[in-house]
């Protein structure tokens, strides 16, 4: 779908989202319900999705329309950066999105922990990104994604349902990597955090 159409259908959804939160007159819910609904036509027309699925991932939810909270972990052993290597063979920093009940932080510990079987401290904010300006394909609502500079305290890999191993790589000579979910741009830009050690100052949008 071409990008400002996916724009037009995302403000659609997050202004019938908001209107069905917070609309009392139920005529006026109706026509939100129907906004909602052609906002979901169009992601499929333009996407080549099932309607079925864009409906379900883009007006599943309810309540004010806020962006999902997206961690990744940037560990660093002797100049390398730790990547996981996905069941589809490309690499990302760990991570994925924020669970309830845990914080920024903690959720880059656990996403280690999940997917490179390591245990780390979370140490700093590298930067916070809107997931639209930065990678690609372009996704049905908005992401925040939080690069976290991790140091590693121990552990090893261990075999498990989303990745398939984990290794450290040079900046120079990074593996193909997932770009949804982390650029070689990302990846350059958390190991120019590592070297800057407390000099670095946190980038956002």
């Amino acid at each position: 779908m071409r990008e400002k159409g996916l724009q037009w259908a995302m403000e659609l959804q997050s202004l019938a989202q908001a209107g069905l939160t917070y609309g009392k007159d139920p005529y006026d819910l109706e026509r939100y319900r129907r906004i909602r609904e052609i906002s979901a036509e169009m992601v499929a027309e333009g996407s080549g999705l099932p309607l079925e699925r864009v409906q379900d991932l883009f007006c599943g939810e309810t309540g004010y329309p806020t962006p999902k909270l997206d961690t990744r972990a940037a560990v660093f052993r002797e100049g390398k950066i730790l990547l996981v290597q996905e069941n589809d063979g490309l690499w990302s920093l760990p991570g994925g999105w924020c669970d309830v009940l845990q914080s920024v932080g903690e959720n880059a510990v656990k996403e280690t922990r999940e997917e490179a079987g390591l245990e780390v401290a979370a140490e700093s904010i590298i930067a916070v990104q809107d997931r639209a300006r930065h990678n690609r394909p372009d996704y049905a609502y908005g992401v925040c994604k939080v690069f976290v500079l991790c140091r590693a305290l121990g552990g090893c890999f261990r075999e498990n349902i989303e990745t398939i191993r984990s290794d450290y790589f040079p900046e120079d000579a990074l593996p193909p990597l997932s770009e949804a979910k982390n650029t070689p741009e990302q990846v350059r830009m958390c190991f120019a955090a590592y070297r800057a050690g407390d000099a670095w100052k946190t980038q956002f949008d």
